[in-house]
């Protein structure tokens, strides 16, 4: 399947699951529970807060070198939006992409979806765990805050 075929699928409309294809156009699914959901929406109020420019997203679908992957939330700057708008997945990586990880994700996973979102031209990856704790990341690796939104939490209020 290609993307534009999982979006216009009437089976997977509706879903309670985060919907991704791999490079070989596999669906791959992943449950979402109350908390991830809370965590994705407090992250996006609060980047709302900091940057007035541009535009916050909730689950953008970008195109990687492993298929599309489904980011929880994104920050893209008013250029790139004009770029990606009409696209069905994003051909460049909004310039924040953020994680929220879920029971099943492993290190090694997220690792991965760094690593894709930045290929694919994303300036910064931001990683919030289980208990609400975000990383922030770049090509060089962790950083102690975020280049791009230096003010923003390194845990979110619950």
């Amino acid at each position: 399947m290609n993307w534009q075929e999982v979006c216009e699928h009437p089976q997977l409309q509706n879903l309670p699951f985060k919907v991704e294809l791999n490079r070989w156009g596999q669906v791959v699914m992943s449950p979402v529970k109350v908390k991830h959901s809370f965590f994705q929406g407090r992250i996006q109020r609060v980047l709302e807060t900091f940057l007035k420019t541009g535009e916050v997203m909730p689950e953008c679908a970008i195109a990687t070198t492993d298929g599309v992957k489904v980011a929880d939330v994104v920050w893209c700057s008013s250029d790139r939006f004009a770029q990606i708008e009409a696209e069905v997945a994003a051909s460049i990586a909004p310039e924040i992409c953020i994680e929220v990880t879920s029971a099943g994700n492993t290190e090694e996973e997220m690792l991965g979806k760094r690593q894709l979102y930045l290929a694919a031209g994303a300036l910064e990856v931001w990683v919030c765990d289980d208990q609400a704790r975000v990383t922030f990341y770049d090509r060089s690796g962790a950083l102690t805050r975020s280049g791009l939104v230096p003010d923003f939490p390194h845990q979110i209020q619950r």
